[in-house]
């Protein structure tokens, strides 16, 4: 892959256009997710994921070839969420997203703790919730995490652990999951 990668890249920097439309296609739909994942709102994913492919193709010609693409990428995305959240912290928000809140009947138990999973994520602290994006929605192996993070692997490890855990002490608070299945986990 990393050879596809070193090619593709190189012909990004020569200005061909359809490498450059290969590589947003190839890589979109990860940023885009852990975007989303990790800001919690589409339209500003949306504009962070723009402006992660605007940084990776001014920053393509110090691209290490000798590594993979993807996290490389991953890791600036990383990067922009950090910064977008820091800069939405510092204005006030006026209005809470009603398409966030609306009310709905569950369809089906698979639905209810699908929700519940989702807001247990939300609550995890900002490390946690982006070492389980990470790993569980973008496949990313531990390495290529502590590298996105700049943290240590066994700090990655431990991170993903303690989400795991504080998702499933919520499900089992919230009755969607027994004292007994919590006990064999």
């Amino acid at each position: 892959m990393s050879a596809d990668d070193a090619l593709l890249v190189r012909r990004c920097l020569r200005g061909d256009a359809a490498s450059i439309q290969t590589l947003v296609e190839r890589f979109q739909s990860n940023v885009l997710g852990l975007c989303i994942r990790l800001l919690h709102h589409r339209q500003d994913a949306e504009d962070v994921t723009q402006e992660v492919f605007l940084r990776v193709f001014r920053s393509l010609k110090r691209w290490d070839a000798s590594r993979p693409l993807k996290p490389w990428i991953m890791t600036i995305a990383v990067n922009r969420c950090r910064t977008w959240l820091t800069q939405r912290a510092r204005r006030p928000e006026l209005v809470e997203y009603l398409h966030e809140t609306a009310a709905s009947a569950p369809a089906d138990d698979a639905a209810e703790l699908a929700r519940e999973i989702q807001a247990a994520l939300a609550e995890l602290r900002p490390d946690y919730r982006l070492v389980f994006a990470l790993y569980h929605e973008q496949g990313l192996p531990y390495e290529d995490i502590a590298e996105a993070v700049d943290k240590p692997v066994g700090t990655v490890k431990t991170w993903l652990h303690r989400a795991r855990l504080e998702i499933l002490e919520r499900l089992r608070r919230r009755g969607m999951v027994s004292e007994v299945e919590h006990e064999l986990s």
